[in-house]
Parts: C-alpha cells; sequence; structure tokens
C-alpha cells in the first residue's frame, strides 16, 4: 500500500479553508497541519476534524517543521512567507506546491532557486479549469495571431489589484498588460475570459470558479504529479502536459 503523502497548508484564509476541506478527505494524502498568521485559540482545530491550526507568529516556521515534520508544503498565503520557510523546504527537500499570484520577480527566481535541490510547482492560478483555457488559448494564439485578442476578469468587489491569473494569461499570449480589463462585482469567486477577434466572428475561452474547492482539486492534482517528477521546478503547464502523455505519446486522460 503506497504510504499518504504528509501534507502542511499555508494560508488559512477563505481559500485556505476549502482547501483544506479537499486535502483532509483525499485519501492519497494526510493534512498534518496548517499555519496561519495568528490564531485566537492555542487549541484550535479545522472543523470536524483533528487537524491543528498553528499561528506562525507565536512560533517559527523552522519549530513547527521540526516538531511536526511533512512531505509536502502547500503554500496559499502571502508572498513574503515562502522567505521564512524556503530554505527548510530546500534542506527537507520537500515538496512545494505555491499558489501565489502576488510574486514579484525577485519572489520567483527564490522559488525557482528552490528547484535545483526540490520539486516545486508555483502558478498564480492552481485551478485545472484555468490552466486548460491558458494552454488551449496559447495554441489558438499561434495558430492564429492576427487575431485581435482581449481579457476579461472578473472578481468579488473587495479585490484591489488586477488578477494574477488575467496578467500571466497576458504574458503567455505576448499581449499588453491595458487589454486586460477587471470588473469587481458582489462576491464572484473568479471570472477569465480570453476574447479573440476575427474577421466575421470571435472566439471567447471562458472559465468561473464556482467555488474554492476547485484551488483545492488543483493542489491535489499538483503534489500527485510532483511525488512522480525529479528535481526541478515546474509550471501547472508543465504538470498538465506530464498527466496527458504517456512515455509511448498516448493520451491518457486526467484522474482529478
Amino acid at each position: 500500500m503506497t504510504p499518504k503523502i504528509r501534507i502542511g497548508l499555508i494560508g488559512y484564509g477563505k481559500t485556505g479553508k476549502a482547501v483544506a476541506n479537499v486535502l483532509s478527505t483525499d485519501s492519497r494524502y494526510e493534512l498534518c497541519w496548517i499555519a496561519r498568521r495568528t490564531v485566537r485559540e492555542q487549541a484550535q482545530t479545522h472543523p470536524d476534524t483533528d487537524i491543528p491550526i498553528f499561528g506562525v507568529e507565536e512560533q517559527s516556521f523552522e519549530t513547527l517543521f521540526d516538531r511536526h515534520p511533512v512531505d509536502a508544503i502547500v503554500d496559499f498565503s502571502s508572498s513574503e512567507a515562502v522567505h521564512r520557510y524556503g530554505e527548510m523546504v530546500r534542506k527537507q527537500h520537500l515538496i512545494l506546491v505555491s499558489a501565489i499570484s502576488a510574486y514579484s520577480e525577485g519572489d520567483l527566481d527564490y522559488v525557482r532557486s528552490l528547484g535545483k535541490d526540490t520539486r516545486v510547482m508555483c502558478s498564480p492560478n492552481i485551478t485545472l479549469g484555468i490552466n486548460f483555457l491558458m494552454t488551449a488559448a496559447n495554441l489558438l494564439r499561434k495558430i492564429a495571431p492576427f487575431a485581435d485578442v482581449e481579457i476579461l476578469e472578473q472578481h468579488f468587489k473587495e479585490k484591489p489589484e488586477v488578477s494574477g491569473t488575467a496578467l500571466k494569461i497576458a504574458e503567455k499570449l505576448g499581449v499588453e498588460d491595458d487589454q486586460i480589463t477587471s470588473l469587481r462585482l458582489g462576491g464572484i469567486i473568479g471570472e477569465h475570459e480570453v476574447i479573440f477577434g476575427f474577421p466575421h466572428q470571435t472566439v471567447r475561452l471562458t472559465h468561473s470558479s464556482i467555488r474554492r474547492e476547485a484551488f483545492g482539486t488543483g493542489a491535489a492534482f499538483a503534489l500527485s504529479l510532483l511525488a512522480t517528477c525529479d528535481t526541478g521546478f515546474y509550471t501547472f503547464e508543465d504538470l498538465l502536459m506530464r498527466s496527458a502523455y504517456t512515455s509511448n505519446g498516448q493520451f491518457s486522460g486526467f484522474s482529478t
């Protein structure tokens, strides 16, 4: 019987809670602990489970990693967190799934450096669907580089910045950031649309996040693929291609 992969989850906002719901019920994994910035109650646990929640202001990541060893880290916190725990990931050769959308170039350079010593996957949006969209949009862009391209992203009213996913799509397609339109409405979790304009017709590729648990299934997918990879830095697209094709080039489908 294959042993479960032991996971530590960093970040416990709305998305982190949804990710914890998914990982804690997936038979392939053991969610050992959750780390958040502060914890009001010393004995706090994830609802309906015995999974402890630790405040990393009360103790260091080094103490947490030593007292509660894991095989993998899933990070849904903030861009500065990786600088606090990164060298422990490197030293202990832990799998890292990073789903931070606001990394600077310096942050990304550091995360890429961790791939020299362990297995790392970094993506601003870790849902399977949005990465399917990006792959399809990139293919269409190569087929029809003459087409007009616009990107529309919609999120909840309180989100201040332009979607990191939309910026990534723009970068991937080689279009300017001013070709991104942002709407902030109510409680929309996340919607992205890439519109290709051709003479007499348009093509629209759309992805909608219905529940934040979609980020959890994406994290579970990434962990399952990284467990089979060699040391290195990977994008979500790399893992999709690895999953899609077997060694003899036949399409194998997706299990998650």
